[in-house]
């Protein structure tokens, strides 16, 4: 399971012609900080392409007011597809994680450009099914997983040096005080001498509001507190306000798999 796509954003796809073909169909809007650009249940055909910012892609779970983040999406990134091509209600709710920018394209326009552009009909299915996919293993952890299986994943996810996603240092700099309040930012720092003696390696800090922690795994934020504070029993992580720094990525990375020493 992971949050981020691991294709080519849509319009990064794209030739130049069928980009400004594309481009040419909507017109740009902004939207505020925490806005919702697309909300589960509703009835709209309208797709978005991501020009500026980032945003989440959550869906309601059988668990109350818990939600599930399925994905986090950037710039270049095509949103609202599937309900543009069956016309039935919207299947997740996309929310904007700081202010962002997108093209929006109506459905009916959409669907007569795809029917002209075949190859961009076939970057749009590939997408699709990815992403489907990638849903199904989001929902099969939330069944098979344990809170602190799925939180350990996520985790070594968020804290890979080579991400690229909201919560990078080269998204939103180098400080964690430059990204918006539900944003995550993933940095690394020298190893004091109080916390590891034996090391001095840089380690990964994932900045990370406790609550959006939590729905990146589909739990309560009771639930992943108490993984939090077992993982820190175990000398496994270190958690201060807004970050989770991870001490010891290989264990970790076994207890995500499921193993235990």
């Amino acid at each position: 399971m992971g949050l981020l796509g691991d294709e080519l954003a849509f319009a990064q796809a794209l030739t130049v012609q069928e980009h400004e073909g594309v481009m040419a169909l909507g017109n740009r809007k902004r939207y505020p900080a925490d806005t919702h650009l697309l909300t589960e249940g509703e009835r709209s055909s309208h797709v978005l392409i991501i020009l500026h910012g980032w945003v989440t892609v959550s869906l309601a779970t059988d668990r109350g007011a818990t939600r599930l983040i399925l994905g986090l999406r950037g710039p270049g990134e095509l949103l609202g597809e599937m309900a543009a091509l069956d016309r039935q209600p919207r299947s997740a709710t996309v929310r904007a994680l700081g202010p962002t920018e997108a093209q929006v394209i109506g459905g009916d326009a959409f669907r007569r450009f795809l029917a002209l552009h075949p190859r961009v009909s076939g970057l749009v299915i590939r997408q699709l099914t990815s992403r489907l996919r990638s849903a199904d293993q989001e929902r099969s952890a939330l069944a098979s997983l344990t809170v602190l299986q799925r939180l350990a994943h996520r985790l070594i996810e968020l804290s890979k040096p080579d991400s690229y996603g909201p919560y990078s240092p080269s998204s939103w700099g180098a400080s964690p005080s430059a990204a918006p309040s539900s944003v995550s930012s993933v940095s690394s720092t020298a190893s004091s001498p109080a916390s590891s003696p034996a090391s001095s390696a840089a380690r990964s800090v994932v900045h990370l509001a406790q609550d959006e922690l939590a729905a990146t795994v589909g739990a309560t934020r009771e639930a992943v507190a108490k993984a939090l504070r077992l993982l820190r029993t175990q000398n496994i992580v270190r958690t201060g306000n807004r970050m989770v720094e991870i001490l010891d990525p290989t264990l970790l990375a076994l207890l995500a798999d499921g193993h235990r020493e």
